[in-house]
């Protein structure tokens, strides 16, 4: 695992899902630059309510504060993933890249109760400010997905599959 410098700012006019893709590939290509010899695969999350993107909140009052706006409410997860599979012989490098989208919904939850769930999980760096693959999933009452896996931010239907096309022998 290595952690490419990517600025993550939305360009001016960037949907949530182009902007979630277009860090993926960024992050992707960043990190296949400095090991042009290998198969890369990098991936970014934007969470979305209304068409407006939620950052991670870096404080428990914004975790707190982003919660109570999803509670009672369906959101988007956009999960994008990006591969870059290195030249070999006369075939030149390729990008991959997909977006799955999962729409979750939130009963209403008191402010309370999100503070302690807050306080329990520390989601200060995730965008929605829940931990879907830890106590985070108790927040949900219901998840719709092509694929389950892009809820923890790797769609591995999508991967499996790009990994077969570029040779890989999966069962």
């Amino acid at each position: 695992s290595e952690a490419p410098a990517v600025d993550e700012r939305p360009h001016d006019g960037e949907s949530p899902r182009a902007l979630a893709v277009r860090l993926a590939a960024a992050k992707a290509q960043a990190v296949a630059a400095r090991h042009p010899s290998a198969c890369v695969l990098a991936g970014d999350q934007v969470a979305t309510i209304d068409g407006v993107p939620l950052g991670k909140p870096g404080t428990v009052a914004r975790a707190v504060a982003q919660l109570s706006l999803l509670a009672g409410r369906t959101h988007t997860l956009h999960t994008a993933i990006a591969l870059v599979v290195p030249a070999s012989g006369d075939r030149a490098a390729t990008l991959h890249e997909a977006c799955v989208d999962v729409q979750l919904t939130m009963p209403a939850h008191s402010v309370e109760t999100l503070r302690r769930y807050v306080e329990l999980d520390e989601p200060l760096e995730c965008c929605g400010s829940y931990r879907i693959e830890r106590r985070g999933i108790a927040l949900f009452e219901r998840i719709e997905t092509p694929d389950f896996t892009a809820i923890e931010g790797l769609p591995l239907l999508t991967v499996t599959t790009w990994l077969r096309a570029a040779g890989w022998p999966l069962p």
